[in-house]
């Protein structure tokens, strides 16, 4: 069974990104929908060779894969909700605009905000601008931002869970 209701989470390498996992994974649990990781890679570098091109994308791919499964594994073990996982090759704002278009049921993206001084991150960026989206719904995003703690996040999440150890 689909759920009609889903959030959707943008995984990237920064140190914020758990902290958003979470917030979404939380969130999901407590209104019983659906929960979405999307992983972008970026296209391989053109290589003078075409086999060590497809080698570096299968490497990339593999990966990600491993990536996500620790992801997805990570939110099992800590809310019980069992996340799909979306890898995607390409720009990232081109990629989650395709993916909110092929999948209504996504109502909420979540995004990692960064804290060091290259900014909250381009995509982060881009949607303060108004330009991440592009699209024919309106989508509303949460931006987690740095150094909000998991104890925090479980609090503003699910109001209704009791702390952690870590709270």
């Amino acid at each position: 069974m689909s759920a009609t209701f889903k959030f959707l989470v943008v995984a990237d390498e920064s140190p914020e990104f758990p902290t958003a996992l979470l917030y979404a994974a939380l969130r999901a649990r407590a209104t019983r929908a659906g929960l979405v990781i999307l992983q972008v890679l970026e296209p391989a570098e053109p290589a003078a060779w075409v086999s060590v091109a497809e080698e570096m994308r299968r490497q990339a791919q593999e990966q990600a894969e491993a990536r996500m499964e620790r992801f997805a594994a990570q939110v099992w073990a800590e809310t019980n909700v069992n996340a799909e996982r979306i890898i995607r090759e390409g720009e990232v704002k081109a990629e989650l605009r395709k993916t909110l278009k092929e999948d209504a049921a996504i109502k909420i993206v979540t995004l990692a905000a960064g804290g060091g001084p290259g900014g909250p991150g381009p995509l982060v960026s881009a949607v303060l601008k108004g330009s991440a989206f592009d699209s024919d719904r309106a989508v509303p995003v949460v931006v987690v931002p740095h150094g909000v703690s998991d104890a925090q996040i479980r609090a503003l999440a699910d109001p209704g869970d009791p702390p952690s150890a870590d709270g």
